[in-house]
């Protein structure tokens, strides 16, 4: 299994490629870094150059799945917005290249590598730097995030294998469920909740 993990940027995107052996005792680091667009490209180029150099290194390594950071609640609308264009044409590029897909919340890849949510970029590099002894400490916080999503993916398979490459439902805001915080999937639901009730409920409280 040979994972692309990836930390989605519009000017910085971090990715790491991991393979994992047959055994799944040994995670392999194959390479990563960042790709950094020139800061006084538009939108549109910056977008092209991250993807320009992407998608020859997919081609290279081969990876079945990518692994990517959720998007994150932002109270700058344009910089959520933004950051989308990134993730979609990224996924955009992934799926040409027929990779399997599935994300994770910062939070619940920190929980994972560190043993805590709230763990700093630092911890998070310093953790990845001894699960994969490297020989230093990767060069950036976005390469260090994308070898965090990686290994979170590679650690966690038994919950995120078979993921579809079909875009996933859109999140359901229900405030009557609690939030299962103890699952490594981003926007998973709690066990055993039953849809479609929910769905009714939720139209019946909008007629009210």
């Amino acid at each position: 299994m040979i994972v692309l993990g990836i930390d989605p940027g519009s000017h910085v995107t971090g990715y790491a490629f991991l393979q994992q052996d047959s055994a799944k005792s040994m995670i392999q680091v194959l390479e990563f870094g960042a790709i950094k667009a020139k800061a006084t490209d538009g939108l549109m180029a910056r977008l092209g150059t991250i993807c320009d150099q992407l998608e020859p290194r997919i081609a290279l390594y081969a990876p079945q799945m990518v692994s990517m950071e959720a998007s994150f609640y932002s109270e700058n609308a344009r910089t959520a917005l933004v950051l989308g264009h990134a993730r979609g044409a990224i996924m955009a590029l992934c799926h040409r290249s027929r990779l399997g897909f599935c994300e994770f919340s910062p939070r619940s890849i920190k929980q994972a590598v560190t043993g805590s949510g709230a763990a700093s970029k630092d911890r998070v590099a310093r953790m990845m730097q001894a699960h994969l002894r490297l020989a230093d400490l990767p060069g950036s916080n976005d390469a260090s995030d994308a070898l965090a999503v990686a290994w979170t993916f590679l650690t966690q398979n038994t919950i995120a294998h078979n993921t579809p490459t079909t875009s996933k439902a859109p999140k359901l805001k229900l405030p009557s469920i609690s939030t299962n915080t103890k699952g490594l999937v981003a926007n998973a639901l709690p066990p055993g909740v039953d849809i479609q009730s929910l769905l009714m409920g939720t139209r019946k409280r909008k007629k009210r």
